[in-house]
């Protein structure tokens, strides 16, 4: 294990490693930072956001239905609709049973995707029921993966949580296998499937993968912190780190890990009311009138949580019918939260 003070500022993932043999031209991620894929958390606005704060490496969309990719039109979708600076970027999927995946990833392939991203432990409801994230039958996913590894020569990586249960043997089987079938990148949740977020995550257990594999590892799972960040890497020992809720919490989080972790330049941030005066302004930009409140809403949930009397700040654009009615609301919080 390296310390952190030698841990690499640039990662290169290999495409078709098991084709290639690292041959291949790599993704540069630099730093080994990215951020997760969110529903309605990370949209373009967003990853903007991040990005003009710093310390951001590697970019990765909302999940996208396989079945809806081909359809929808990228200049006015708000799960597609992408700027140029939002570099290098990974589309992540889902698929279930009897889906045909070609279609989708020549869409991807169209969209100048750096990677694609298959999201194996996402447990909601929803894709239980297409049979899909962490509820993929076994022969559907060896399926799915060769299908994805002939298809394309882009990246292709994957995210999982920990299992249904904790067993190492288990865990270990279903990571060699997913190396094996072609996956040249893993990024793990520190979590069962059925844990909620309130549970601290088992870095611990991402250091088993990370030992078994000769892939990169990513570790996610309740980085809040740059002590989290250091912790993290200390018991994990991953190639990088995937930020979820933290980095909506604190935008800035990437840059402070960034220098602190990996020795990047230190980057001032603005105040925290420009930053979120920032983030109206970037959805305006970014989206239709009818997409921006509601991503308003959901963004301020998180980002309240800078503050003690956040929640009253939530209130006030919850009840909020209008973008402008919802930022002269956080612009009188602000003004009294001082």
């Amino acid at each position: 294990m390296l310390p952190l003070s030698q841990k690499s500022r640039t990662l290169r993932l290999f495409p078709n490693r098991r084709q290639l043999s690292e041959s291949g031209t790599p993704v540069c991620c630099s730093p080994p930072l990215a951020l997760a894929p969110m529903v309605g958390l990370s949209h373009s606005a967003f990853r903007l956001l991040t990005l003009e704060l710093g310390g951001v490496g590697l970019f990765f969309s909302e999940m996208l239905s396989v079945s809806r990719l081909p359809i929808e039109n990228e200049t006015v979708s708000p799960f597609l609709c992408r700027t140029s600076a939002e570099y290098p970027f990974f589309y992540q999927i889902f698929v279930g049973p009897g889906q045909d995946i070609s279609p989708a990833v020549e869409r991807l392939h169209s969209l100048n995707a750096q990677g694609i991203d298959l999201n194996l432990g996402c447990p909601a409801p929803a894709l239980r029921k297409q049979g899909a994230g962490s509820f993929m039958p076994p022969d559907v996913l060896t399926s799915t993966l060769s299908q994805l590894r002939k298809a394309t020569d882009l990246v292709l990586s994957a995210k999982i949580r920990l299992g249904k249960e904790l067993n190492e043997e288990t865990l270990l089987h279903f990571c060699r296998m997913l190396e094996g079938e072609g996956v040249d990148m893993l990024t793990v949740h520190g979590r069962l499937q059925g844990e909620k977020f309130c549970r601290k995550p088992r870095w611990d257990w991402i250091g088993k993968v990370k030992a078994a594999l000769s892939i990169p590892v990513f570790a996610n799972g309740g980085i809040f912190t740059v002590a989290d960040a250091r912790k993290c890497l200390e018991q994990s020992c991953a190639d990088g780190l995937m930020l979820g809720r933290g980095a909506v919490i604190r935008p800035w989080l990437f840059a402070d890990i960034a220098h602190e972790v990996y020795g990047a330049e230190k980057v001032g941030h603005p105040e925290k009311n420009e930053i979120y005066g920032r983030f109206t302004e970037l959805l305006c930009e970014r989206f239709r009138p009818e997409r921006r409140l509601g991503r308003l809403k959901q963004f301020t949930s998180y980002f309240a949580g800078n503050y003690q009397f956040g929640h009253h700040l939530v209130a006030a654009v919850q009840n909020s019918s209008t973008m402008e009615e919802a930022c002269q609301q956080a612009e009188h919080f602000f003004e009294t939260a001082g």
